[in-house]
């Protein structure tokens, strides 16, 4: 088990939370709560930069989702980057990338038309 770290750096689209290490039932919450704490201003943009990510169980995925739902009470944007292959896995496997922004990286968030296309499978052909 590799231990959470979660990071918030502002940038000039709103905040970047990078999380780095084990998310699952037990540090899930560290999430949430990250989240809850941060000023999200409408029409800016929150950033969660899974870069480091090693391993994000379903009480991760569901921190996204908070995420995403706190984003929406709060009129802003939420974008997933650097998103690890098992965990994009996931998120294809259960419709979430069809709502998630996905992008390579922290700095193309910004940049609309560099989100990540999901692979062609036999259902989306």
């Amino acid at each position: 088990m590799r231990a959470l770290t979660i990071t918030v750096r502002d940038a000039s689209t709103g905040p970047v939370v990078e999380i780095a290490g084990d998310l699952d039932y037990e540090t899930a919450p560290r999430l949430r709560q990250a989240v809850e704490g941060l000023a999200l201003e409408p029409g800016t943009l929150l950033v969660l930069d899974l870069a480091r990510l090693e391993f994000c169980d379903s009480s991760g995925i569901t921190a996204f989702i908070v995420a995403r739902n706190r984003a929406i009470a709060a009129q802003t944007e939420v974008a997933l980057t650097a998103v690890p292959a098992h965990t994009a896995r996931v998120l294809r496997i259960v419709g979430l990338d069809q709502i998630f922004n996905l992008y390579p990286d922290a700095d193309s968030a910004a940049l609309p038309s560099a989100a990540v296309q999901p692979p062609p499978t036999a259902n989306n052909r």
